[in-house]
């Protein structure tokens, strides 16, 4: 049986995009336009409709707030701002992603010590 290998990498990608977006967000307070930009600049491709629904998951979740600014150029826009429960939770991502790369490298290059 061979392993769908598009599934597979759309199913990591969805795995941490939430936490991808919290990151971004982390750095300076962003519209969506320049989330996609950013995710599109690591080959991390996604849809408007899909950051869209996520960003309105995160600010349920209290871990994004938003406010409105006028542009120059167009409609006033969306910045999202990471809240204190954000960076909260953005640090106990960034500790379960380093806790998680240990474990793949572990399983990946044979570290575990073999039980008989």
């Amino acid at each position: 049986m061979n392993i769908n290998m598009d599934n597979a990498k759309a199913q990591m990608r969805k795995g941490i995009l939430e936490y991808c977006i919290l990151s971004i967000v982390s750095r300076y307070d962003a519209y969506a336009s320049e989330i996609i930009a950013e995710l599109k600049n690591a080959q991390m491709i996604v849809v408007e409709g899909t950051l869209y629904s996520l960003l309105t998951r995160l600010k349920n979740q209290g871990l994004l707030s938003y406010r409105w600014e006028e542009s120059t150029q167009g409609p006033p826009r969306k910045y999202y701002t990471l809240t204190d429960s954000g960076q909260s939770a953005l640090q106990q991502l960034d500790d379960s992603w380093t806790e998680l790369i240990a474990q793949i490298e572990k399983i990946r290059y044979g570290q575990l010590n073999r039980q008989l």
